[in-house]
């Protein structure tokens, strides 16, 4: 019998996924989340889109890799958020709603990394007993 997957690690998939197709679809929405230090936006964002769905279906299937590559990708993804919440508050353009926006993203990427980090002591699909 296999152990279900806990609802933070399904609600965590989901969220890759979404994100994940949106990033693909959606691109311009992420634009102004880059920061600017880094090259070829649209391919970086693109890349991002694939990564969260190669992560959310990998957590979904319990592979080896996906608790590992999964807090990576929050990680790199928080340092991001960390940078887009300084320049919005820097900016004298946003709105005080699009600040307390920014910020907010930050702190939620702390249950997203742990989720992803305890995932790592579910039973590995992929191999056999």
């Amino acid at each position: 019998m296999t152990t279900p997957l806990p609802i933070g690690t399904k609600i965590l998939a989901g969220s890759f996924l979404t994100s994940g197709i949106v990033h693909l679809v959606r691109p311009d929405l992420f634009e102004p989340l880059m920061p600017s230090a880094l090259p070829a936006h649209r391919e970086i964002i693109y890349a991002s889109g694939v990564a969260e769905i190669v992560c959310g279906v990998g957590l979904l299937t319990r592979q080896r890799w996906a608790p590992i590559a999964s807090a990576t990708l929050l990680l790199a993804i928080w340092a991001g958020n960390w940078e887009y919440a300084l320049k919005v508050q820097r900016s004298t353009r946003a709105s005080t709603p699009h600040k307390v926006g920014a910020w907010l993203r930050v702190p939620m990427q702390v249950p997203m990394i742990r989720t992803a980090w305890k995932s790592r002591q579910l039973p590995d699909l992929t191999t056999s007993d």
